[in-house]
């Protein structure tokens, strides 16, 4: 366990455990089980951890297909960014670089695990690392570190907008807001009754932040479930989404993990545990899957059903829509674009 785990509001298991219940308990007059026919001689039990059901994606539902997939050249990788068409990757204490087809061109070695990456227009990486940000320039040299902001911070996710770079910090369940000194303007998210912002809740080390077309930030919250979009200022605008297990809905304990925009506007989710990645209009309406947990075994059997701290995915999309997703687990990325119509 984690020590984000204390403000975990349910376990993968429980939150199965819940939809079989409800199933079991409306099926009793029928005499049918909740899950598959037990051997004869014994006895079903509708409390079972079993989520096999919700691992097939009717394929309807998929309008993507994988055109490429390359290897990462380091272990345990951890998050990827666009930096012009190119791909960063990191993974351990190395950043490394790649074409849109997977070739490696150079390498960036660190002082400390990276662990969310993002790049500014003029050329300026911006490296996070458990608590404490860094900027380098693209050939690999360190700029500054900046200081580490109070409580107990986590970094997760970046995002860069002008001359601000929004920092999703899990450990203290915030949206951090820097200016390019590195000093801390805004505290975005903490819960506040008066402006009707009910906190995040971050029960494992995912925790993202985008920049949409429209200006704002969109941020996932993922012990509640949804996505939610906040000014730069702090106010909170729209959410959208909602636990379940349908597949237009977000599962487990804590689900979306990361999120990634398509250049029209819409989102790109990003799940764990149920490893999926799935495509919502800009105002959140579900619209498609992308890629399914049938596409990520080893990604999906990592997560077991106590503790899902392990395992998950990234992704980016670039300006043509085909979207770039990183596994965790079995360290390759994987690059998928829309099927052809009809």
């Amino acid at each position: 366990m984690t020590e984000l785990s204390k403000n975990q509001l349910v376990t993968r298991r429980d939150f199965f455990r819940r939809t079989a219940g409800t199933a079991a308990t409306a099926s009793i007059g029928l005499g049918i089980s909740a899950g598959s026919a037990p051997a004869q001689g014994t006895k079903a039990n509708p409390w079972a951890y079993d989520d096999s059901l919700y691992r097939h994606t009717d394929p309807k539902l998929i309008r993507y297909r994988e055109v490429r997939r390359f290897a990462c050249t380091r272990p345990e990788p951890r998050c990827l960014t666009f930096c012009g068409k190119d791909l960063l990757i990191g993974a351990g204490k190395f950043v490394t670089r790649h074409t849109a087809e997977g070739a490696q061109l150079t390498e960036i070695k660190l002082n400390d695990e990276v662990r969310c990456l993002a790049v500014e227009s003029e050329g300026t990486l911006y490296v996070g690392f458990r608590s404490q940000l860094a900027v380098y320039n693209l050939q690999g040299e360190l700029r500054s570190i900046w200081e580490k902001p109070s409580g107990k911070p986590y970094f997760t996710g970046l995002a860069c907008a002008h001359d601000e770079l929004f920092v999703a910090d899990a450990g203290n369940r915030a949206v951090l807001r820097y200016d390019r000194s590195g000093k801390v303007l805004l505290h975005i998210g903490l819960k506040d009754k008066a402006k009707n912002i009910p906190g995040f809740i971050v029960p494992s080390p995912f925790f993202d932040v985008e920049i949409a077309r429209d200006g704002l930030l969109r941020v996932t919250n993922p012990g509640r479930h949804r996505v939610e979009s906040y000014t730069r200022e702090g106010e909170l605008v729209a959410v959208w989404g909602k636990p379940g297990a349908a597949i237009e809905n977000f599962c487990g304990c804590c689900n979306p993990i990361n999120l990634a925009m398509l250049s029209d506007g819409r989102n790109v989710t990003v799940e764990k545990g149920i490893p999926r990645v799935k495509v919502y209009s800009a105002d959140g309406t579900f619209e498609s899957v992308v890629a399914g947990a049938e596409s990520f075994v080893e990604n999906a059997a990592a997560c077991g059903p106590q503790d899902c701290t392990i395992g998950g995915l990234d992704a980016v999309a670039d300006a043509e829509g085909r979207i770039y997703v990183l596994d965790l687990v079995a360290a390759n990325v994987r690059v998928l674009e829309p099927k052809p119509k009809g």
